[in-house]
């Protein structure tokens, strides 16, 4: 068996799309996932799969929520290894001292051709990012809701994404091994 790790994006934020963190690792072991732990209402979960295409599952995944609960969530899954592998690559040593202001932003693939230099122009002076394949590292000091950064990588990058602090990062870390 693999561990496994499913990010949500956009669930239980600002009272919309309700999905229980008790109905999602039901959800998951409806679809043949084992030893479901959940973090935090934002839509976390580890667990344990044989190999299966990442794509399919979360596909499935998103379908099953949209049947019991009427919305689609978008969900990127990503073995426990890439979470180690993003953790080691953050080029943010402040991630130690100040969780809540470096992210990762976890891409659903590799960007093709990402407009970093609209990038530059539009991040704060307090702001930094790195993008290490299909992981996208976010320095906010100022805050992640005040970043204008923030609110259009995924359009910049050409990539859907959903990202996390790094106090959610550690504790996925920890959940996964």
């Amino acid at each position: 068996m693999t561990t496994w790790i499913a990010l949500f994006r956009g669930i239980n934020v600002g009272g919309k799309h309700l999905l229980p963190m008790k109905d999602l690792a039901a959800t998951l072991e409806e679809l043949g996932c084992s030893n479901v732990k959940t973090y935090i209402q934002s839509g976390n979960a580890v667990f344990e799969r044989s190999s299966f295409k990442t794509t399919q599952l979360a596909e499935k995944i998103s379908k099953t929520v949209l049947k019991k609960h009427g919305f689609e969530p978008r969900v990127i899954i990503l073995a426990a290894k890439e979470l180690k592998k993003a953790a080691s690559a953050n080029p943010f040593p402040e991630a130690e001292s100040e969780p809540k202001a470096v992210h990762v932003l976890f891409l659903a693939e590799k960007p093709r051709s990402p407009d970093l230099d609209a990038l530059d122009r539009i991040k704060a002076p307090t702001e930094s990012y790195a993008l290490v394949g299909k992981f996208f590292y976010l320095l906010a000091p100022d805050g992640i809701a005040r970043s204008k950064m923030a609110a259009r990588v995924e359009k910049l990058l050409g990539v859907d994404a959903t990202g996390r602090n790094w106090r959610t990062v550690s504790k996925l870390l920890e959940l996964s091994t």
